[in-house]
């Protein structure tokens, strides 16, 4: 296993400020998000993986707001038919959450989303952003026939199998943090050494003095390391596609 399951940490955080500018759609049964970019161009698109809170989270609508401003069209699926993990509620039982949301439920919708894309919306290349939960997903669909992601980017993954990290067959970046019992130093260098083997390009950057969920939501924006690595992880994210995703 190259990364735990979640943990508590994964459905606790503070609600970043502003007001998100994208719009929700329905792909079949699923409620998505849209960000576009300014141009409306739909040949390079991101799909974003949420973690357990889901793609209303204001701190995620944001996130796929900045990638359209960065020229990317944005779209981020509910993977969890209308059940987010609930924010910041204690004793929350979130292992009996995820009992609800397996893989079986969970991979229809990614692929259907897929199929949207690839088809009716025109897009031709995806890269795909997973957070946390959501990480696992993008790790999944880097690999096997078919025309899913292209290039991947993950952040504080959880639940990745070593075996699925073993069988991507695309360029994948990772932002890790310092402290994460999810995703730990032992975790992290043996994701190191299945990536090298794989022979596609690979990033992983360590954010120091910041938590498993930096990428997405942080205590204290006010705190320069805080603030630093989540927009740096962020920054890393569009550098990773500028490099691998457009052509």
């Amino acid at each position: 296993m190259a990364s735990h399951p979640p943990g508590q940490c994964c459905t606790v955080g503070v609600k970043h400020d502003g007001e998100s500018s994208g719009e929700m759609k329905q792909i079949g049964d699923t409620q998505t998000y849209f960000a576009y970019p300014k141009d409306k161009n739909t040949e390079n698109a991101i799909l974003i993986l949420t973690d357990v809170l889901g793609h209303d989270f204001i701190n995620a609508q944001l996130i796929a707001d900045q990638f359209a401003a960065n020229g990317y069209l944005c779209v981020m699926p509910d993977l969890f038919h209308g059940d987010p993990a609930a924010f910041n509620r204690e004793g929350f039982d979130l292992m009996g959450w995820l009992k609800g949301h397996p893989v079986e439920r969970v991979d229809p919708v990614i692929e259907a989303v897929i199929k949207e894309m690839r088809g009716k919306m025109g897009v031709k290349r995806i890269g795909g952003v997973g957070y946390c939960f959501g990480g696992k997903y993008v790790v999944r669909n880097l690999q096997g026939e078919g025309n899913k992601l292209d290039v991947g980017y993950i952040a504080h993954p959880s639940f990745v199998e070593a075996d699925e990290l073993k069988a991507i067959e695309g360029p994948l970046s990772i932002s890790a943090a310092e402290t994460d019992q999810i995703f730990p130093a032992a975790k992290r260098h043996e994701s190191e050494e299945i990536l090298a083997k794989t022979g596609v390009p690979y990033q992983i950057n360590l954010f120091s003095g910041v938590e498993h969920g930096f990428a997405v939501r942080i205590p204290d924006l006010g705190i320069k390391e805080k603030r630093f690595a989540k927009e740096q992880a962020f920054l890393q994210a569009v550098q990773w596609f500028d490099a691998y995703l457009k052509q």
